[in-house]
């Protein structure tokens, strides 16, 4: 039999429900950890690119006073500390922050991609004596002889199982083309701009 007074005659009733006007505090925890988690990303990136960060002065002495302290207790605590500063932030502020980190990352992958590629072509150099043609042909500046030393070097080195010289050699020879080749794309495009 149905008790009448449980409730359970099938009439809802929300008069006693509370409706809350601000987050849940589960919510609120989590924006706080979100927060602490962008500050610690901060404090792990190198001081040059803290530096360059659009925050807030104070939030900036914050983190790098936090990448000096080395010991456990008193890094937590200052991280703590961040995250405090962090959520004192607007959204803008902190948008600012998030894009600027996101650049970061974006990139980072790309010079990661431009460091295979150009160890894709040392080792077509090591491989195949056409690819050092194919080079020279694009780069008529290049030493010739040098880059043949090297790559005789380098071939040596590894069926001896020396330390790597020469193979770090070509690898620097190879990037300094390309930031050369880089600076070049980036004078014809202001060079172009200049024109318009």
């Amino acid at each position: 039999m149905v008790n009448a007074n449980r409730g359970a005659t099938g009439f809802q009733s929300n008069e006693f429900e509370q409706e809350y006007d601000r987050p849940s505090k589960s919510q609120m925890k989590r924006e706080m950890t979100a927060l602490q988690k962008l500050g610690q990303q901060l404090v792990d990136e190198p001081k040059e690119r803290v530096l360059r960060v659009p925050m807030p002065d104070e939030l900036r002495d914050a983190i790098l006073e936090c990448q000096r302290i080395r010991g456990h207790e008193g890094r937590r605590r200052q991280l703590q500390f961040v995250g405090k500063k962090m959520r004192e932030l607007d959204e803008e502020q902190l948008a600012a922050i998030r894009k600027t980190i996101e650049g970061w990352r974006g990139q980072s992958k790309s010079e990661t991609a431009l460091m295979h590629a150009l160890e894709r072509q040392r080792e077509r150099l090591l491989a195949d004596d056409g690819a050092l043609t194919e080079l020279l042909a694009d780069h008529p500046a290049l030493d010739a002889q040098q880059l043949r030393t090297l790559i005789r070097n380098a071939r040596k080195e590894q069926e001896q199982s020396k330390p790597p010289k020469a193979y770090r050699e070509i690898f620097q020879i190879l990037k300094a083309l390309q930031n050369q080749s880089e600076q070049q794309e980036e004078h014809d495009e202001s060079a172009e701009e200049d024109e318009s």
